[in-house]
């Protein structure tokens, strides 16, 4: 009798996915900061996961893909939108209206699901420190997720810039 599995799947690899919608806000630009410093940490929230797909997903990891030498990423967290009044794409520890991350609910322990066709309450952002005067962008946004049962892996467009101020 023959599995119902793929080569991928009996290897434990993810195949590629298209649940995620790819046409974000993130997907058509870059965002960024001009004057920045070495040692500053920023946060920066990767795309809203929205399944266009006809079937739920369970996001289990996310990553961002390209992170040039200068930029650390300390970790990744997943926060309700209504906790942090809207998406803040880009901003950096400590400023007024940065949301206070470690004192909201970090959901990034668990998979975050997505019902069908519908965007997710919770986002994802990788906070990251400034080592040195960063030379490219962070960029491409990893999502791993399952469905029916399935891995499945997916990149998104998403583009961070960051310059230290000489």
């Amino acid at each position: 009798m023959l599995a119902g599995c793929s080569p991928a799947q009996e290897a434990g690899q993810a195949e590629p996915g298209s649940a995620l919608a790819t046409d974000g806000a993130q997907s058509s630009g870059t965002v960024g900061h001009e004057h920045t410093r070495v040692g500053e940490i920023w946060y920066f929230a990767l795309p809203v996961p929205y399944n266009t797909s006809s079937k739920p997903i369970e996001i289990t990891k996310v990553a961002v893909v390209h992170v040039p030498s200068g930029l650390k990423v300390l970790e990744y967290g997943a926060y309700d939108l209504n906790d942090t009044e809207g998406l803040p794409l880009l901003a950096k520890e400590g400023e007024t209206y940065t949301p206070e991350f470690a004192k909201l609910k970090n959901y990034a322990a668990n998979p975050v699901k997505v019902p069908a066709g519908k965007s997710s309450d919770i986002f994802y952002l990788a906070k990251m420190r400034i080592t040195a005067p960063p030379k490219e962008t962070a960029r491409k946004c990893r999502f791993e997720y399952e469905q029916g049962g399935r891995a499945y892996v997916q990149t998104l467009d998403c583009e961070l810039e960051l310059k230290v101020a000489e």
